[in-house]
C-alpha cells in the first residue's frame, strides 16, 4: 500500500524557509502541500478594496491581514484576509492561531467547492469561530458560525444588506462593499 507523506506546521515552514516554492503559491493543508491557483487581476483586486475596506472599519479594533499565513493544526493556510487580536506586534515570532482570529474571510471566484468544503473543514475543525466567503461568480456572502467538530452549525447567504463580526457587534460591514 502506497501512503503520501504528512508534513507538520514545523517541517512545512523549514521547507518554506528555504526558498523552494519561492516561484509558487502553496500552502499547508492537512498536512499536505496544495499548489493553489495563481491569483487573477480580478481577484487581486477584489482582495486590495476588501482589505482597504476592513482597515477604515477595523484599523484601531483589530490587526487586519491580507493574504499571509495563519498557523493550525497541520495547517498553514493564506486567507483572503483575516481580523487578528491586537497588538500586531504578537505576530513578529509566530502567524495567527485560532485563538487570535476574531474573522477569517476567503475571496472566491473559482475556488468555492474548494472553498465550501476541504477549507471550511479546516477552519472548522481548527476553531475558527468565524469564516466568511464572498463569491464572486453569484454575488453573495456566505457567512459561517459557531464551529462544531468539522463543520458549521451556523450558515447564512446575504446578498444584500448589512452584517457585523461576532467579535464586534457594533461595526456595521455593508454586504454590497464585498460582493460587487
Amino acid at each position: 500500500m502506497i501512503q503520501t507523506a504528512k508534513l507538520s506546521v514545523t517541517e512545512y515552514e523549514t521547507i518554506v524557509e528555504t526558498g523552494i516554492f519561492s516561484d509558487r503559491r502553496i500552502e499547508l493543508i492537512e498536512g499536505n502541500l496544495i499548489e493553489v491557483s495563481p491569483e487573477t487581476p480580478y481577484h487581486a483586486n477584489c482582495n486590495n478594496k476588501l482589505y482597504k475596506y476592513f482597515l477604515t472599519l477595523f484599523n484601531s479594533l483589530a490587526d487586519v491581514r491580507s493574504a499571509h499565513p495563519i498557523s493550525l493544526i497541520n495547517s498553514e493556510p493564506q486567507p483572503d484576509l483575516v481580523l487578528a487580536k491586537l497588538p500586531d506586534s504578537l505576530y513578529d515570532n509566530k502567524h495567527p492561531e485560532p485563538e487570535d482570529i476574531y474573522l477569517l474571510i476567503e475571496i472566491s471566484y473559482s475556488t468555492l467547492s474548494y472553498d465550501l468544503n476541504e477549507k471550511k473543514r479546516v477552519y472548522a475543525k481548527s476553531n475558527i469561530q468565524e469564516y466568511w466567503i464572498i463569491d464572486l461568480e453569484n454575488y453573495r456572502l456566505i457567512i459561517f458560525k459557531s464551529p462544531h467538530g468539522d463543520d458549521y452549525q451556523n450558515q447564512l447567504e446575504l446578498k444584500t444588506g448589512f452584517v457585523f463580526c461576532l467579535a464586534f457587534p457594533d461595526v456595521t460591514i455593508e454586504v454590497n462593499k464585498l460582493i460587487n
